[in-house]
């Protein structure tokens, strides 16, 4: 019995040390690369494959953008004449017409060009007045050719500036029916500068109060948009550009829909320090639901077409540190897992630009099962 116990004891004692000690190298590398997986052939019979081939495809580059103003349809106001604000017209998120007034100025500089308008106004009627009745004269010998001539020159000096004064009201965005008041003589109820939309939109900012004294040229009062058609600015990496061009087509997805859109410009340099580019989408936006700053996805569908192995998506699996595999098919009927390198998506399938070739036959239904296996 001593012996027996003794012996109980030793064999203990030796799978003990057995399982403490380390692993050889055989058996790390083992872990590392698993072995090939064999099926009986009733569990053959649950497997499904697909042979891999080169295919013609039009890439989808997945990414996201940011929504921007339309910089053809929105400008920054900026106050064409100096003085106090007086009025404030209209508020964010007004829709304006294009000339319709945002804001009233005190100012001198439009005080001086309607005083300067009155007087070229009547200087040219008289300086007009004078020379017609000098050039009747002239036949009846009252008044020389010379002095007739020179009173056409006159005349036509008082014009020059008198149509020169005109336009300095118009620089000031005075509306034509207050400038013919003024050519009519008709005295003004309110001699103040107006501060107008220049296009038809939104007023998505007022950067003016109340009393704030402008400057003519440099002061920016407002920013109209027309908020109709945006801008989605999407970031492109490197290795997708060659597969983007202006003209493809498009889709904005938000919280709010999906919008359909058309690439329209593709900047000239990348970022050094995102490795991108800015690829503009223009994108219809009828009722205001894509908001400047708001964060979307983007999905550009490629007119120019691409080759290349595709496989479905249900095919890749990921091992233990998220590294994607497929299992392919063995001739000696066994199954080995293959690293690949996934590249675009198109719909339900992966593009893979290594680790398969054409002919390979991947396991794209009861792939986990054969995972399970290996990992017994």
């Amino acid at each position: 019995m001593r012996n027996k116990s003794a012996l109980a004891g030793a064999a203990i004692l030796l799978l003990w040390s057995a399982a403490c000690s380390p692993k050889k190298d055989d058996d790390q590398h083992a872990s590392v690369t698993p072995t090939n997986v064999t099926l009986t052939a009733e569990q053959r019979s649950h497997i499904h494959f697909y042979t891999v081939a080169s295919v013609r495809f039009h890439k989808a580059i997945d990414t996201t953008g940011a929504v921007d103003f339309d910089n053809d349809k929105a400008t920054s106001v900026i106050s064409p004449m100096s003085g106090p604000v007086t009025r404030l017209m209209v508020s964010p998120g007004d829709p304006v017409r294009k000339g319709q007034a945002l804001a009233a100025v005190a100012s001198a500089d439009y005080a001086a060009a309607v005083s300067a308008y009155q007087k070229a106004v009547i200087t040219a009627a008289n300086a007009r007045r004078i020379a017609d009745a000098d050039k009747d004269l002239v036949r009846d010998q009252s008044v020389s050719q010379r002095e007739a001539d020179q009173a056409q020159s006159d005349a036509a000096n008082a014009e020059a500036d008198r149509d020169a004064a005109f336009q300095g009201l118009t620089a000031l965005n005075m509306d034509e029916a207050t400038i013919g008041d003024i050519r009519a003589g008709k005295p003004l109820a309110r001699v103040e500068g107006l501060i107008r939309s220049p296009l038809a939109g939104t007023v998505v900012e007022r950067l003016v109060t109340p009393g704030q004294l402008l400057q003519a040229g440099t002061t920016p009062a407002f920013t109209v948009a027309d908020l109709s058609q945006v801008w989605v600015m999407a970031q492109v990496f490197e290795s997708d550009l060659g597969a983007v061009g202006v003209g493809d087509s498009a889709q904005v997805t938000t919280g709010n829909g999906t919008f359909a859109g058309t690439v329209t410009n593709i900047t000239p340099q990348v970022d050094a320090d995102t490795r991108s580019m800015k690829v503009r989408v223009t994108v219809a936006n009828p009722v205001g639901r894509l908001k400047r700053q708001m964060y979307v996805h983007v999905m550009i569908q490629a007119r120019q077409e691409s080759t290349g192995l595709l496989i479905p998506v249900s095919a890749v699996l990921r091992d233990d540190e998220n590294l994607p595999f497929v299992y392919v098919a063995q001739a000696d009927s066994s199954f080995a897992r293959r690293h690949v390198t996934l590249g675009a998506r198109i719909g339900d399938r992966n593009q893979i630009t290594e680790g398969l070739r054409s002919g390979d036959r991947v396991v794209v239904d009861g792939g986990l099962f054969v995972q399970f296996l290996q990992n017994q």
